[in-house]
C-alpha cells in the first residue's frame, strides 16, 4: 500500500485526522448528486474518522462521494472499478476494503472510485454505540428511513455518474464496474438488481451481505464472487446460490470458495490472501484489461 507523511494537522477527504495520514490522498472527491443526497436533508451531524492508524474507518457518511483514484496514465487501460469498502453500513474500512484495492487496481492500469456511501448515524455519545437495525431506523435524525436502501442508491448513482461522465475520466462508458465487501457487497448487488441506468458492466461481491438465490435480471452484469469457507458472518452460501443463479441463467459468473479466511479475509495463510490476483485474472480474461480503443 502507498503511504505518504503528511502534516499531523493534515485532513485528506475525511479519511485522515491528527496523526492519521496513512492512505494515499484522492485526485479528486466526485460528489455523487449535485446538492444534498436525496434523503439526507435532515441529516445535520458531522461525518467522523475512527479505528486505528493503520485502519482508519469512516462513520457517519452525510454526503456520498467517490473519491478518484487514476492508473497512472502510460498504463491505463480505459476500465473503471467503483471500490465498495464494507462495515455493517455503520463503517467504512477505509484502508484493506478501500484506499488499497484502489491502489492495487491501479496496477492493473485501473482507475479506481472508493465509494464513500452512506452509513447509519451513530450518536458519538452513546455508550456503547447504538447498533443499527435491519429494518428503518426508529429514532434519531433517520428515523423511519432505511439507509441501506440509501447506500444501494448511492451505488447505483455512482455507476450512473461514472457512465455519463466517462470520457472526462478517460474511460469507456461499457467497462465500468463495481467490487464491494460485505456491507459493499450488498450495494454491489444493489446495482446489479437495480436500474438498467446504474447497473454496472461487470460486479464483484466479496464476501458479499444479502447474497441469495434471485434470479438476475435482464441484462444482468457478468459477476466475480469469493467468500471464504470459514466466514461466520455472512457464511459462504448465499454466495454459492447467487453463483448458481447466475449459472442457471446462462451468465458469465465466476465462484471462489476459499477454505480459509473468515469474514474480511483477515485470517491469513490460503488463498483468500491473493484473491484480488484471481480478480485481475478475471479482468484479463473478460478483456478489461486491454487497453480500450480510443
Amino acid at each position: 500500500m502507498l503511504r505518504v507523511n503528511l502534516p499531523k494537522t493534515c485532513i485528506l477527504a475525511g479519511l485522515a485526522v491528527a496523526g492519521w495520514a496513512q492512505l494515499a490522498p484522492p485526485a479528486s472527491e466526485i460528489p455523487l448528486y449535485p446538492g444534498v443526497a436525496p434523503g439526507s436533508e435532515n441529516w445535520n451531524y458531522a461525518e467522523a474518522t475512527v479505528g486505528t492508524p493503520n485502519r482508519p474507518e469512516a462513520q457517519n457518511i452525510v454526503r456520498p462521494v467517490l473519491l478518484y483514484y487514476p492508473a497512472e496514465k502510460a498504463n491505463a487501460v480505459g476500465t473503471a472499478m467503483i471500490v465498495a469498502p464494507g462495515g455493517g453500513f455503520r463503517t467504512l474500512m477505509m484502508s484493506y476494503e478501500g484506499v488499497d484495492v484502489a491502489r492495487r487496481l491501479n496496477q492493473m492500469g485501473v482507475d479506481a472510485f472508493v465509494l464513500k456511501y452512506r452509513t447509519t448515524y451513530i450518536d458519538p455519545k452513546a455508550t456503547p454505540p447504538d447498533a443499527p437495525s435491519r429494518g428503518p431506523a426508529t429514532t434519531g435524525p433517520q428515523a423511519g428511513q432505511n439507509v441501506r436502501a440509501l447506500a444501494g442508491a448511492d451505488g447505483q448513482q455512482a455507476v450512473r455518474l461514472l457512465r455519463q461522465r466517462a470520457a472526462e475520466f478517460h474511460v469507456a462508458p461499457n467497462r465500468i464496474g463495481i467490487i464491494g465487501f460485505s456491507a459493499g457487497g450488498a450495494v454491489v448487488l444493489s446495482t446489479v438488481y437495480g436500474p438498467a441506468d446504474g447497473r454496472p458492466d461487470f460486479a464483484a461481491p466479496i464476501y458479499a451481505a444479502g447474497a441469495n438465490s434471485n434470479p438476475p435480471p435482464e441484462g444482468a452484469p457478468p459477476l466475480f464472487i469469493a467468500v471464504a469457507a470459514d466466514d461466520t458472518t455472512v457464511g459462504f452460501q448465499g454466495s454459492i446460490d447467487l453463483f448458481g443463479a447466475w449459472r442457471k441463467a446462462g451468465l458469465p459468473a465466476e465462484l471462489h470458495v476459499f477454505q480459509t479466511g473468515a469474514h474480511g479475509f483477515g485470517k491469513k495463510g490460503g488463498g483468500a490472501d491473493h484473491y484480488l490476483d484471481r480478480v485481475e485474472e478475471w479482468l484479463k480474461l473478460n478483456g478489461w484489461l486491454t487497453k480500450a480503443p480510443n
